[in-house]
């Protein structure tokens, strides 16, 4: 029965995880080192794990706890973070032989603080797990060096810092006084929350060993909230209050009074206020998502009351069929106090197990002043902290779903959009190393942008946000990456800058530039809510700028061999964007045209697919032309070979100038080079003047000074024709084969020709002979043979200025017959 039950309830999560999940695509994506997103990163030989980061109060300085070292870096500039100085921290010999005397890893005894806090404005407090035996410091932050407390003697770090470096730890402090959730044994089986550094009528505090209060807790977050004098603590726990068969874990939120200092007889040294209750973040016919992540306290706007205070969670799903996923749940300060106002449950020390009191409420757990209540008050506040119902998300909803990214990290802020209207902004760190950037819309968020800040996950790592620097700090092991809140110059035109949706970001008419809103004085282009383009780059009627106009795409042409495969590139301007293929006057038929995943178009060169290509995107209703070719037919006489050079061992085309191309690279795409051309550019010719695109199979030309022109200015057939023409090439056939036939009857004519000449001479020498009845030839006509008649050097071709080669001559009369030295009559094939 019980298998069955956990097959039908496998089934059902299933059901709800496929027909829940969506994908939240992130329009821009820049990788690490992307100059289109520059980012400052920190790091320092030696110095390892800093994940650890305080802000001063001035903000021009960040303070990082490392492996054992404690360091002060300078961020007054922007795009820079300069080292200060630097405090090494580390403990003895001893201590680490004694860490690995205990079983503890050598790499995991050093000294890892985690615990740093301003005091006051002379001195810090930090804690760190010391080789497994916690210790805490105080450092003078004018000299930044160790200072003694007041007793004299190193202070003892048990309940303020773990003593695993992997395990979490929450601490704030509030007027001088340390509060703090971690473990307080070396096993990490006694989670406490306690006061340390108590002042004036103040007592250190930590809570009640009674079961119940702690089951088994993982603390993320604290946030102090001054008009209601209480902190409040973020961590997930067991759900003991749940009956299954398996732990449940819950996320909870706990609070108590800083004004709290324990009961006289009850409760002494203990907490009076502590109460907790459980944070819901679950959308309509969905499992919840239960284990928290982090927590971000976003501060009232101006002149609202403590209670629209916001708190922003990141939270996950404990089932590992559910992983991948995670969603931003934001509360409000309103409804955690209605939630700690309400009923309570009742733990069974018999059983442990919790129901829903019914007798009278005596008194209201969480209240701050009930130090001063009476024993039977205390005892009841003692067994009454869990709220009975659960505080659920603002407008009862999830603010943020992802199917596909684990969230680790979260910062949010207030920013002021161009028509005074303010919208939340959510940095959200990921599990492989990227920040997301997103705005909150009515129709839910859009992710503005993603920047790749670290190449490896990391285990521990920290988010920081400066509003006075309007930078984003990021601590890993890998140093610490400063990341700008905004970019806008990115943008390079008004629809780009308003399809961005960036409440940083505003198209200046008057410089024609995508700049800071607070910067621009005049209109500004920008649609935070609807992203509509026409409307806002709509420029002024007395500034029209041209370049508040998308660049149009220019012009290629592509010479290719019939029967070989063509592909085109078609850049991507947004992963938001939907990039389509046309023809002008024509269809793409599926039957000739493969579509590729990365937008390119592949085809075979026919004279049907011979003409005009356009790629266009479409983004919130707005389109425009990403990429123009003209595919036609190359001769052979203007054939020239791909000229390629080496590069670390590859073959790679020499790069000139392409077509504009987006800034944001895309996502890699399987490598088809070796089954398919592709489009390269070459270098210039310096005496055409033209560019050339060699491919892998072919050789591609078009001129570069009529690039941005129609190709009907340059000879071209016009864009809208799509019918190929054969004129050219006809007409250059018909006057080769007319001129190969002038050449043959040339030939034939001059060599009939030449044997008429030869038969006549063999004819009348003899015949002159017979005439005077001699056998020999007379002096004269013996001169005449030997080289000085013109009509005998004609037709032989050899005798050279009237005289004969080695002094004999190449033609002699014998026996009344003429005959060459060879035997042979002259000018007779032989």
């Amino acid at each position: 029965m019980d298998n069955g039950r956990s097959l039908w309830a496998s089934l059902v999560l299933l059901n709800l995880l496929i027909t829940s999940r969506a994908l939240l695509t992130p329009r821009i994506s820049f990788p690490l080192g992307s100059p289109g997103r520059p980012l400052t990163v920190f790091n320092m030989s030696g110095v390892d794990n800093t994940t650890t980061l305080l802000l001063s109060n001035d903000e021009n300085t960040l303070f990082v706890g490392a492996r054992d070292s404690i360091l002060a870096l300078d961020i007054s500039h922007p795009w820079a973070i300069d080292i200060k100085n630097r405090l090494d921290w580390s403990p003895t010999e001893k201590d680490l032989a004694d860490c690995s005397m205990k079983g503890k890893k050598k790499t995991d005894c050093p000294n890892f603080v985690r615990v740093l806090q301003v005091l006051n404005s002379t001195h810090m407090y930090a804690c760190g797990t010391f080789a497994f035996s916690p210790r805490c410091t105080y450092i003078n932050t004018q000299n930044f060096a160790l200072a003694t407390g007041p007793s004299g003697k190193p202070e003892e770090g048990r309940g303020r810092s773990p003593y695993d470096p992997y395990q979490k730890n929450i601490a704030i402090t509030v007027d001088g006084e340390l509060y703090t959730g971690t473990v307080a044994d070396y096993m990490g089986n006694r989670p406490v929350i306690s006061r340390h550094l108590s002042e004036g009528s103040h007592v250190d505090l930590k809570l009640d060993d009674t079961p119940g209060w702690l089951e088994e807790p993982t603390f993320i977050s604290s946030a102090f909230v001054r008009g209601e004098e209480k902190v409040y603590f973020f961590f997930s726990e067991v759900g003991r209050e749940y009956d299954f068969l398996e732990k449940f874990t819950v996320s909870r939120i706990a609070q108590v009074c800083t004004s709290d200092v324990g009961g006289q007889r009850t409760l002494q040294k203990r907490w009076t206020t502590f109460a907790k209750a459980q944070l819901l973040c679950q959308a309509e016919k969905e499992l919840p998502y239960n284990v928290l992540q982090d927590v971000f306290t976003l501060s009232p706007p101006e002149g609202a009351s403590d209670e629209d205070t916001l708190f922003y969670g990141i939270f996950r799903p404990q089932w590992p069929i559910n992983s991948g996923r995670s969603a931003v749940c934001a509360f409000s300060l309103g409804d955690i106090k209605a939630v700690f106002s309400g009923n309570y449950k009742v733990l069974n020390r018999d059983s442990l197990r919790w129901t829903t009191r019914v007798q009278e409420k005596i008194a209201n757990p969480g209240e701050c002043g009930l130090h001063n209540a009476s024993d039977n008050t205390l005892r009841f506040v003692k067994e009454n902290f869990l709220a009975d119902a659960s505080v659920q998300p603002t407008k009862r909803r999830i603010t943020l779903a992802s199917a596909d990214q684990d969230y680790s990290n979260i910062a949010a802020q207030r920013v002021r959009a161009a028509n005074g209207k303010e919208h939340t902004v959510l940095y959200l760190l990921t599990e492989l190393g990227y920040l997301h950037k997103a705005v909150l819309l009515e129709e839910g968020a859009h992710i503005i942008e993603e920047v790749q800040v670290f190449r490896q996950p990391q285990p521990m790592k920290n988010l920081l946000l400066s509003l006075l620097k309007g930078s984003v700090f990021i601590g890993t092991s890998e140093g610490v990456t400063r990341v700008p809140l905004s970019n806008c110059s990115f943008y390079p035109n008004c629809a780009e800058c308003v399809l961005a949706r960036d409440p940083f970001c505003g198209w200046d008419h008057s410089r024609g530039l995508c700049a800071d809103v607070s910067t621009i004085q005049g209109s500004t282009g920008q649609d935070v809510d609807g992203g509509n383009v026409s409307v806002a780059c709509r420029a002024p009627p007395v500034v029209t700028p041209r370049s508040s106009r998308p660049t149009a795409a220019s012009c290629e042409l592509v010479l290719v061999s019939l029967n070989e495969v063509v592909r085109l590139k078609c850049p991507e301007a947004s992963r938001l964007a939907t990039r389509h293929w046309q023809r002008p006057n024509s269809r793409l038929s599926p039957d000739l045209y493969l579509k590729q995943q990365d937008g390119s178009l592949q085809f075979l060169a026919t004279p049907i697919t011979l003409g005009h290509y356009m790629c266009q995107a479409e983004e919130n209703g707005f389109q425009q032309t990403l990429a123009i070719y003209q595919v036609k037919q190359k001769s052979s006489t203007t054939l020239h070979p791909p000229t390629t050079t080496r590069h670390q061992g590859k073959a790679t085309v020499e790069v000139g100038k392409l077509a504009p191309t987006p800034r944001s690279v895309p996502p890699k795409q399987p490598d088809i080079r070796a089954k398919e051309p592709e489009l390269a550019v070459t270098k210039k010719d310096a005496n055409a003047g033209s560019t050339r695109r060699t491919g892998r199979n072919f050789t591609l030309w078009f001129d570069s000074s009529q690039a941005k022109q129609p190709r009907d200015s340059v000879g071209e057939e016009p864009l809208h024709g799509t019918q190929p023409s054969y004129l050219q090439e006809l007409v250059v056939v018909s006057v080769l084969l007319a001129l190969c036939i002038s050449i043959l009857l040339t030939i034939a004519l001059y060599g009939l020709r030449q044997r008429c000449r030869g038969r006549t001479i063999t004819q009348v020498c003899p015949r002159k002979d017979a005439e005077r009845g001699t056998g020999a030839a007379t002096p004269q006509e013996r001169e005449s043979l030997q080289g000085h008649s013109p009509r005998t050097a004609k037709c032989n071709g050899q005798a050279q200025n009237g005289q004969a080669q080695n002094g004999k001559s190449p033609i002699s009369i014998s026996n009344g017959s003429l005959s060459g030295s060879n035997g042979h009559l002259p000018n007779t094939p032989i």
